[in-house]
């Protein structure tokens, strides 16, 4: 008898998850395929943080969480198995990490009312709570990333990139298109010469794009890559020896995976981050001592304090507190799938907050309400010491441009509307 996908989704979701939790959080996961180097520790970390507050502290508000896994490798289809296969068990929230996944999944997650949150990727516009009642992509996306990149760059040359020549090289799929309007329109207005380079799924071939670097004699570069995209561009670029200190990595170019192949070579490289990095914050102690010596880790100790582990946790951190902040709206701890958006929808994380959950200075405060599900769009921009092989920051909390990025987001969302016959709300 064929079994079906569906069918196979189930029986894994079955093994993998503890039994008879209260409150459930799908992990769409991808430990196969060609990103899953980068999927992997995503997924750890985020496991980790659940099974953290299970074991703690029994929970979030005295519910244990159920976080089922379920594989997606990267496959837009895949993911929506996956929604589908779960949706059923009063999920909570989904992060599928994948940008393709994600399109497909708002006009789902609407119709069936289920909270989408895509942490710095998915669609940019979705930062519009008029227009995207479910979906919540808090606290920076996509055009914020390109963004800061700019004005990082700008003072870096004396707040003028008149002349300069910028050089996007992306992934060829929605998720690497997504900066080039944005960037389009911040040449226009800071006067420097923009060039789009794009790169087939999965990455690993790219000599005629650095060559074409090579010729063109771009002052940076910019990438928009994923997975092992990101490696091979940070060697192709030591290759024709362009120089690292001008080239940077949106967030999701910028790992511990991504620059280690290749050696002392990556040096410099540069990406910006919406979280801190390293394990010195105090919640990986917590996490040491209650989950990795516990024997409940999810993957090996070394991926502790690196930057896709964390960015794993970060995610599972802010849905776990907009789940309590809808305990409390809703005054009790069994929450439904709607009162958890409603919990997203008011998320007030402070700084004081963020210092009582171990993470002091980890991030940037978020205030969300019903127009606003994008929060404060800041990065840092992070250099890579490859001797010491580690992150640090290079710059402040750099903030995107709002008169550049708000118009873009209400244009787009305001198309998306009328495509859906969505009528806007918070009036």
């Amino acid at each position: 008898m064929k079994t079906t996908f569906a069918a196979l989704v189930a029986a894994t979701i079955t093994m993998a998850a503890p039994a008879m939790a209260d409150l459930t959080v799908p992990n769409l996961s991808y430990r196969t395929g060609p990103y899953a180097a980068n999927g992997i520790p995503y997924a750890d970390g985020f496991n980790d943080y659940f099974t953290l507050l299970n074991e703690r502290d029994g929970g979030i508000g005295g519910e244990k969480v159920q976080v089922p896994e379920c594989e997606t490798a990267y496959n837009t289809e895949k993911g929506v198995e996956c929604y589908e296969a779960t949706k059923g068990q009063a999920a909570l929230a989904y992060n599928p990490l994948s940008t393709g996944i994600t399109y497909q999944l708002i006009p789902k997650v609407t119709a069936d009312k289920h909270v989408l949150y895509t942490p710095g990727y998915g669609r940019t516009s979705a930062a519009n709570g008029k227009v995207f009642e479910w979906v919540f992509n808090y606290p920076a996306n996509y055009w914020d990333g390109a963004s800061v990149a700019i004005k990082y760059l700008l003072s870096q040359n004396g707040d003028d990139l008149k002349g300069k020549k910028i050089a996007l090289v992306y992934h060829n799929s929605a998720y690497g298109k997504e900066p080039i309007r944005t960037l389009e329109e911040l040449s226009k207005k800071h006067g420097f010469e923009l060039s789009t380079i794009p790169v087939d799924h999965p990455g690993q071939e790219q000599k005629s794009q650095w060559l074409q670097i090579r010729r063109d004699k771009p002052d940076y570069v910019i990438m928009y890559g994923w997975g092992v995209m990101n490696q091979v561009a940070v060697q192709e670029a030591v290759n024709i020896k362009f120089p690292m200190e001008n080239f940077i990595g949106i967030w999701w170019s910028g790992s511990e995976n991504d620059v280690g192949p290749a050696g002392e070579g990556a040096n410099g490289y540069k990406s910006i981050s919406f979280h801190g990095v390293g394990s010195n914050f105090p919640v990986y102690a917590d996490l040491q001592k209650y989950v990795f010596d516990a024997g409940k880790a999810a993957g090996p100790a070394d991926e502790l304090g690196t930057v896709l582990y964390s960015r794993g946790m970060y995610a599972a951190m802010i849905i776990s507190e907009a789940i309590r902040e809808a305990q409390t709206m809703a005054g009790h701890s069994a929450v439904t799938p709607e009162e958890v958006r409603d919990g997203f929808e008011h998320l007030n994380l402070t700084e004081e907050r963020l210092t009582e959950l171990g993470l002091p200075g980890f991030a940037q405060p978020i205030a969300a309400t019903c127009e606003d599900h994008g929060g404060p769009g800041s990065a840092i921009m992070l250099q890579w010491d490859a001797v010491a092989k580690t992150w640090g920051p290079v710059s402040d909390w750099i903030t995107a441009d709002a008169d550049v990025i708000d118009p873009l987001i209400a244009e787009d969302s305001a198309a998306f509307a009328a495509e859906s016959g969505i009528a806007e709300r918070c009036n």
